[in-house]
């Protein structure tokens, strides 16, 4: 019989696979993140997953949707003079932390669902300048229409403009100045409380070289300034890329990723620890007459049939109450196999993969996210993290080690490895560890040095928060070890609390940036209690309480902090002993 069950499940994801690959083009769009109970008013708010890493809901007594910068400036002069705490929204919410959400229940939300025209061209001075609600998939497109490139950008096109300046999204580069979207902004126009004499209201232009501390600031922001109601970015003619995935050996991986970005402009990596393996990316710009029409269409962004994700979720439920991560290893190595056959989704013409290497344009290399495109058919195809099916439900831990520390790092999660070498196969069911270099920037609470980011995306019960997970020590470890003894940045719109606590003691400028917040906002009606502490102002990020270390609220210093009625114990780490994570032990 287990030789039969075995068979069934194997031949069950291959069959999702398939299905999947070959599915509809579009799907059901996400939902919208604001839900309110008449009209517009008593509201609640959400991430694009469903669920804030504390699991709370967020309300608000009602939500603004601004078609115009006049009625943004309308609606913040009206809930200043009111004093009414305010926090903006985008058309997904995609952030994990709880960067949208005002104190108790009678703030305002404030979407820019509506505020997503372009503003002006200018193709001489290669410039465009776009509403904030502007998705980077629209902001792309509007740029190839003036055969103008952003050069550097995430791989997800669902984000706003306003949502990458909030938390300083980026793509993967150490060329020109870095791969933050935020550094090819040239003008920011944001709307801010004002005083009496200002109407309760006051609208700023920032640049850099007219009034740099206060645009520094603004670059990234986390929404604490006002609204970004407008963005100017630099642009540069549209080019070429060449890429090529080529796999090999993680054995001289931690040498190989201090030099890979300096030898690639778009170079990232993919590694599979638990297989032993490394996914390099070797892609760079070219002249555009090199002949190619390339598409880059990331599979695990495109629909996906509802059921089959329910099932594919039903298998991970059962390992993880079987607590054996052989059915994780054999499906993660399956899944490995078949997203290189496919190379992740690249194409040659738009329609199918034929071979390395894969060249196009950039506004067709850069970014993707097909299961945004808007056709209405009921969920049977969905994003596959869609919150209303029974689909993906993860938990993000996403951070900046400094360049000049990656190798130890990487050294230090092999030896992990080598411990238990199937324990990170929960990671490889979710992609590996995606590393993507960034460099510094002038922004405030920018990135601080040149660094190699790590992305974890792992299993995440959806039922109870205290339950559980498969080698959850493991994970526990890494992410202590990144965070406190490679001193890592975290990334803002990522992450569980614990990542938060006291990263504001590792900007330099964190006090010009706290500057600017008070002279901009000195009511702080674009403050909540949870932005004051993840800033240092009042509190902490950390909730102590039973089972607080399952979901990364805390990180566990007693056996209650963790699962001790399911055999999860407070444990010292196994490679960084000054971790504690919760141990599964055996009786």
């Amino acid at each position: 019989m287990p030789v039969l069950k075995s068979f069934f499940k194997k031949m069950a994801f291959w069959l999702c696979v398939i299905f999947c690959l070959f599915a509809f083009a579009s799907s059901t769009p996400p939902d919208d993140p604001v839900k309110c109970e008449s009209g517009n008013t008593i509201c609640t708010v959400t991430n694009s997953y469903g669920a804030f890493p504390d699991r709370s809901i967020c309300e608000a007594a009602k939500v603004e949707y601004p078609r115009t910068e006049a009625e943004l400036v309308s609606v913040v002069a009206a809930a200043t003079r009111a004093g009414q705490k305010m926090r903006v929204v985008t058309r997904y919410s995609h952030s994990i932390p709880k960067l949208v959400c005002t104190d108790g229940k009678d703030g305002i939300l404030i979407s820019t669902k509506f505020l997503n025209h372009v503003v002006r061209t200018d193709p001489k001075a290669e410039t465009l300048t776009v509403e904030s609600g502007v998705t980077l998939r629209e902001l792309i497109e509007e740029a190839a229409k003036l055969e103008l490139a952003l050069p550097y950008a995430p791989y997800w096109w669902g984000l706003t403009v306003g949502g990458m300046m909030g938390t300083g999204a980026h793509g993967s580069s150490l060329w020109g100045n870095g791969s933050a979207v935020h550094d090819y902004v040239t003008e920011i126009r944001l709307v801010s409380p004002g005083s009496v004499s200002d109407g309760y209201v006051k609208v700023r232009v920032l640049s850099e070289t007219m009034n740099p501390e206060e645009f520094n600031a603004a670059t990234v922001s986390l929404g604490l300034l006002g609204v970004i109601s407008q963005v100017t970015f630099k642009l540069e003619p549209m080019f070429k890329r060449s890429l090529t995935y080529v796999v090999r050996n993680d054995t001289d991986m931690e040498d190989q990723a201090l030099t890979f970005g300096r030898q690639h402009e778009f170079a990232d990596l993919l590694w599979l620890p638990s297989q032993g393996k490394v996914v390099y990316r070797i892609d760079d710009r070219v002249p555009t007459n090199v002949s190619g029409d390339g598409v880059f269409s990331f599979f695990p962004f495109r629909s996906q049939v509802s059921l089959i994700l329910a099932f594919v979720r039903s298998l991970e439920e059962s390992d993880e109450l079987s607590g054996e991560a052989n059915g994780k290893c054999v499906r993660a190595r399956q899944l490995s196999s078949f997203l290189l056959r496919i190379a992740f989704g690249v194409t040659n013409n738009g329609f199918i993969f034929t071979g390395y290497p894969a060249v196009g344009s950039q506004d067709r290399m850069m970014s993707s996210g097909s299961c945004l495109d808007s056709h209405q058919n009921g969920l049977i195809t969905a994003c596959p993290w869609d919150p209303r099916i029974k689909g993906q439900f993860f938990h993000q831990t996403t951070f900046s080690v400094p360049l000049a520390r990656v190798k130890a790092f990487i050294k230090d999660i092999k030896a992990l490895v080598k411990i238990e070498p199937k324990s990170l196969c929960v990671l490889e069911l979710n992609n590996g560890i995606l590393m993507r270099y960034v460099t510094s920037s002038p922004a405030f609470l920018g990135k601080e040095e040149k660094a190699l980011d790590f992305d974890l995306t792992y299993y995440r019960s959806k039922d109870d928060p205290l339950t559980p997970r498969l080698y959850e020590d493991y994970i526990e470890e890494i992410e202590q070890m990144a965070l406190l003894k490679y001193d890592a940045l975290p990334h803002w719109g990522k992450n569980r609390n614990i990542a938060f606590d006291g990263v504001i003691k590792k900007y330099k400028n964190a006090n010009l940036f706290l500057k600017v917040k008070e002279r901009l906002d000195p009511s702080g009606l674009f403050s909540t209690e949870w932005t004051d502490q993840i800033l240092g102002l009042k509190g902490n990020v950390t909730v102590v309480k039973q089972g607080c270390a399952l979901e990364g609220l805390c990180i566990c210093s007693e056996d209650s902090h963790c699962a001790p009625n399911k055999g999860y114990l407070c444990r010292p780490g196994k490679v960084y002993s000054a971790a504690r994570v919760c141990t599964r032990v055996s009786a």
